[in-house]
């Protein structure tokens, strides 16, 4: 059948149920069953056939003919996204992809966190993938020694840091390997439990490989340079965004902001103590027993009840929220990645709900509350979790590669940072604690602006700033604004700039995201007087789905 005789969803349904079964690690991911035994092949032959998949549905939406407006809509999100994946896998940019937060290193160990363990056929289902895994990772080697021979090989930094993970998840540092650890829970009998086994050290075997292989092989050939350079960082920069940004207007926005939020960071910490300097509020609210929750199942019990309590408290009052959306897990991430909070979301049909993870350092046992709340905001409701989950339940007019498929992060992580500052309209943080680290949440925001374009276009830092004036943006300039301008964790800061630095363009889309958000909602405003519904507005906003911002500006134009 020729594609102008298909309509846009189907299309674009058939696309992920193909896609699916050529990756079923990010099948797992999408909660899209049948392929949780198997690993996806990495390998260069491997990623071109995802790659000819995806240019032939992009073709095909193209020269379709949208029946109706949800098609229409529909088939400038798959236009948009599909294409600069083509650009991005065109560059060669897939095959070179490894980094400390979210490259096919981080997804492989990743997915098990996902799969379901409560059966013994679950565990099965376990051990089948993880007997399958080294091909996984023997695929992801092939693919960056090709790369390589490109010449194109992630900065010194990232190979080895991930290395450092690698070693981590294989066991050879911090004690038993993780694929050890996780089967060691496994209720099931002698013969499940001795084919865990033995997978997990296959497993743990091919981690340890891809740590040798990443120091022996690829290390030697990896720049030292980690700044991409302005070519590659627009790129990536329209990945993220979904826009074609003005960077340079964007750097000189993200002083501004940073300017106004610090000083109204400086009043609040005035309050806290008067003449405290913002590290020294810091200090007063963390030695503040109000705002402390001491070991890690006390932590992820302290996010649980926020998070039960909060979506209680806004259904009905602020959002709409169907049953569906009523449950999400807040778990303790397991060691070894990056540090900070994230968002997985739910299957198609909620059998596996959305899920807040918080990965921390194994030997941090105090956690001070006044820095978390917003994250808790951020990643649960009425962030990650409304806005993904809202979309994953709009079956009736999205299709699903926007329901599960489709997201940017300029749309989510800029909703999500809107989010955090629409509690505080809501009346959520009226505890001054509170409030400072909600504000230090969207400063630290607005620093990545400055310092992830700065460093990778290696800008000259302006006048009047009080840092460093005219010099040249550098990793380690980076760090001391970071852990001098902002009060956030130093453990979270020093692993902030590696993943800068290996992810270019990914951290200012939360504020420039946000940026939008806030514009297109005092347009609304604006064209509707009185007549304005703010509720209404985040309604129709989140079931249009995920999209590019540009995408999303004219979209969100005609509410």
């Amino acid at each position: 059948m020729s594609s102008e005789h298909q309509g846009v969803h189907q299309i674009c349904d058939r696309y992920v149920e193909d896609y699916a079964a050529l990756d079923p690690i990010a099948a797992t991911y999408l909660g899209i069953p049948g392929g949780d035994h198997l690993v996806t092949d990495y390998s260069p032959d491997g990623r071109r056939t995802r790659t000819e998949l995806a240019r032939t549905a992009w073709k095909d939406v193209r020269a379709a003919v949208p029946a109706d407006e949800s098609e229409r809509v529909a088939q400038a999100v798959f236009l948009e996204r599909v294409g600069i994946d083509l650009e991005l896998a065109d560059a060669g940019e897939d095959m070179a992809q490894l980094n400390v937060i979210a490259s096919p290193v981080q997804d492989l160990r990743q997915v098990f966190d996902l799969m379901p363990a409560e059966t013994p056929e679950h565990w099965r289902t376990i051990a089948r993938r993880l007997e399958n895994l080294p091909g996984g990772a023997d695929g992801i080697a092939e693919s960056l020694r090709a790369a390589a021979d490109n010449g194109q090989v992630a900065a010194r930094r990232q190979v080895s840091k991930v290395a450092d993970q690698c070693d981590r998840w294989a066991g050879r540092t911090g004690g038993e390997s993780f694929f050890a650890d996780m089967v060691a829970r496994a209720d099931v009998d002698d013969t499940v439990r001795a084919d865990l086994a033995s997978s997990a050290a296959k497993a743990a075997e091919a981690y340890a490989g891809l740590a040798d292989f990443l120091r022996t092989e690829l290390l030697p050939k990896a720049p030292a340079k980690d700044a991409v350079g302005e070519r590659r960082y627009r790129l990536w920069s329209r990945y993220f965004t979904g826009a074609a940004l003005d960077l340079r207007e964007a750097y000189e926005w993200g002083w501004r902001e940073f300017s106004a939020i610090r000083a109204e960071m400086e009043r609040i910490a005035n309050g806290v103590r008067p003449g405290a300097t913002l590290s020294e509020a810091a200090a007063v609210l963390d030695a503040d027993e109000r705002y402390r929750v001491r070991g890690q199942d006390a932590y992820a019990a302290w996010m649980q009840r926020v998070s039960d309590e909060v979506l209680e408290e806004v259904r009905g009052k602020h959002f709409a929220l169907p049953d569906a959306l009523m449950t999400l897990e807040c778990k303790i991430a397991p060691p070894g990645g990056g540090v900070g909070a994230y968002y997985t979301g739910p299957n198609d049909d909620f059998t596996r709900p959305g899920r807040m993870w918080w990965s921390v350092p194994e030997d941090k046992v105090g956690f001070p509350t006044w820095r978390e709340l917003s994250t808790v905001y951020h990643e649960g409701v009425p962030g990650h979790h409304l806005q993904v989950a809202t979309a994953v339940y709009q079956a009736q007019q999205l299709n699903k590669y926007q329901r599960l498929m489709t997201f940017v992060s300029g749309h989510g992580e800029g909703w999500a940072l809107y989010a955090e500052q629409l509690m505080r309209e809501l009346g959520y943080f009226e505890d001054e604690g509170n409030l400072l680290g909600m504000l230090n949440d969207q400063l630290f925001r607005a620093a990545r602006v400055i310092v992830d374009i700065g460093m990778h276009l290696e800008l000259e830092i302006p006048a009047g700033t009080g840092f460093h004036e005219g010099e040249q943006w550098t990793p380690e300039l980076g760090l001391e604004f970071m852990l001098t301008r902002t009060i956030t964790d130093e453990a979270q800061v020093r692993d902030e700039i590696d993943r800068y630095l290996g992810w270019p363009g990914q951290a200012p889309s939360y504020k420039l995201g946000q940026r939008l958000w806030l514009a297109a909602r005092q347009d609304a405003r604006d064209r509707h007087g009185d007549a304005f519904d703010l509720q209404e507005f985040h309604r129709r906003s989140l079931e249009m789905g995920p999209m590019g911002l540009d995408t999303l500006r004219e979209q969100l134009a005609r509410l």
